[in-house]
């Protein structure tokens, strides 16, 4: 029980999959939440295979008792809480003149509702330790403009300057929050794009690499900021995109 604990929200699949699955071969002991816990239990079976020990939590993100119940769980498990990795989130395409309140606050509601509650809770924890590494997962499309993605851009550029106010707020604390906007990934979220050869064209013009990044890519980022980087790095938010930002 002397192995870091982690917390990774949107678990289940994609990116917070492989993210999750890195943290477990860096050592590292994962909590596993989510809303669909038949996900959370193959990525378990995984990590496990790994010799890491998780645990899956069926959370929601965007409900305050939900996320008590997840630190709680995590606690009493592991009694202890080493890294949160905020990667729940949502996106739609849809034009700003159609765009309605459900929607804009569907978005919203978990990309920066959630990871407040769940940095909040995380918070309160490494106050009382002394220490602690919370990674926030941004976009790209939080550093640059898209049309089509107005309620997704402003919910990931929230992700950007909430990550600077926590880790400044917090930098006396021993407590580093950073963050990671990744551009496209190959996960099953686009796999019915990338069987469309003109529409995975389209995207990757505007990634000077001309390819989509591997889960595997970021969960290596997110594992260094949460584990190996040192405590004087916080604050930041790097750009994982294949240089699509710098274009």
């Amino acid at each position: 029980m002397n192995s870091r604990v982690a917390i990774v929200t949107g678990a289940g699949r994609g990116l917070g999959s492989a993210i999750a699955t890195g943290l477990a071969r860096a050592g590292v002991d994962v909590v596993l939440a989510g809303r669909t816990e038949s996900h959370l239990i193959e990525v378990a079976k995984e990590i496990e295979e790994l010799g890491a020990e998780a645990m899956p939590v069926p959370t929601d993100v965007t409900d305050s008792e939900s996320v008590g119940h997840l630190f709680q769980a995590c606690l009493a498990r592991f009694g202890r809480l080493d890294i949160l990795v905020n990667n729940a989130g949502i996106t739609g395409q849809t034009k700003l003149t159609d765009l309605d309140e459900d929607e804009w606050r569907r978005i919203l509601d978990t990309n920066v509702n959630g990871m407040f509650l769940c940095t909040r809770a995380a918070g309160r924890h490494f106050a009382t330790t002394g220490s602690g590494r919370i990674v926030n997962v941004g976009s790209v499309f939080g550093l640059v403009g898209r049309p089509g993605f107005t309620a997704y851009c402003a919910s990931k550029g929230a992700v950007t300057n909430f990550t600077r106010a926590a880790a400044v707020e917090w930098a006396r604390s021993g407590v580093q929050v950073n963050a990671v906007a990744p551009g496209y990934f190959a996960t099953d979220i686009n796999a019915e794009l990338r069987t469309d050869p003109e529409a995975t064209a389209r995207v990757l013009r505007r990634v000077p690499a001309r390819r989509m990044g591997e889960p595997g890519e970021l969960a290596n980022i997110v594992t260094y900021l949460a584990v190996q980087a040192p405590d004087f790095l916080t604050g930041q938010t790097i750009a994982v995109d294949g240089g699509e930002s710098s274009f």
